[in-house]
């Protein structure tokens, strides 16, 4: 093999990652697979697209090695290959807002709908949590909080929320998270705390921004 045709492999196996992340829907996939192993069935839920259509795109995942799979019995679940695949999904995205303008705006325009964010370091929001100052709220479904969350945060994943408002004290803010800046759980929870008398706000990152920063989270359920 000439030198130039290892170079042109060389370059050829790495652009088989970026091949696989060119559709919108595996960026997505990849978000939703950053907060836990999912079945395809759930994946097609959360993605909002057909079970055929989420296999076809996992199967291309799967292909560049970004993600793995089991089956049990009928089901097939799928899981990130490596915590690098998060930390690719961190870096792309904010590659992407630092350099494409129709995305700022998208981003500017999603922000502003979405409420005011946390304006604390990740530190900081940790000391005033543990403190009991704040209550961190995790707002995704359970399954994902007790794959992995943020210290001292607590979980109502959002279809629970109106049912256990009791479960907040109401004299102390709120700051609510979700799965990370594109995803609107943590929006919508602020809006229903604010509806019913409670301060709250949201926080932009989620476990993938998170452990990118090498923030602490924690597993398991409290």
């Amino acid at each position: 093999m000439s030198d130039r045709e290892l170079k042109d492999l060389l370059y050829d196996q790495v652009a088989r990652i970026g091949k696989a992340a060119s559709s919108p829907k595996r960026l997505e996939l990849i978000e939703i697979l950053v907060q836990g192993e999912k079945s395809v069935d759930q994946l097609a839920t959360d993605a909002q697209i057909s079970v055929k259509l989420a296999s076809a795109h996992l199967k291309e995942l799967r292909q560049a090695h970004l993600v793995e799979s089991r089956r049990e019995g009928r089901r097939i679940f799928y899981r990130l290959a490596d915590p690098r695949v998060a930390d690719f999904w961190v870096v792309l995205r904010e590659l992407a807002e630092s350099r494409l303008l129709e995305l700022q705006g998208a981003v500017r325009d999603m922000a502003a709908s979405a409420g005011d964010m946390v304006p604390l370091s990740g530190q900081e929001l940790l000391e005033q949590a543990r403190r009991g100052e704040v209550i961190v709220l995790d707002v995704r479904p359970d399954t994902e909080y007790a794959t992995a969350h943020l210290p001292h945060a607590r979980s109502i994943p959002l279809r629970e929320l109106k049912q256990r408002l009791d479960e907040l004290a109401p004299d102390v803010p709120v700051v609510a998270y979700c799965r990370g800046p594109y995803c609107l759980m943590a929006r919508d929870a602020v809006t229903i705390l604010g509806e019913h008398g409670f301060r709250a706000i949201r926080l932009d990152e989620g476990v993938a921004e998170w452990r990118h920063q090498g923030l602490p989270l924690e597993q398991g359920k409290h």
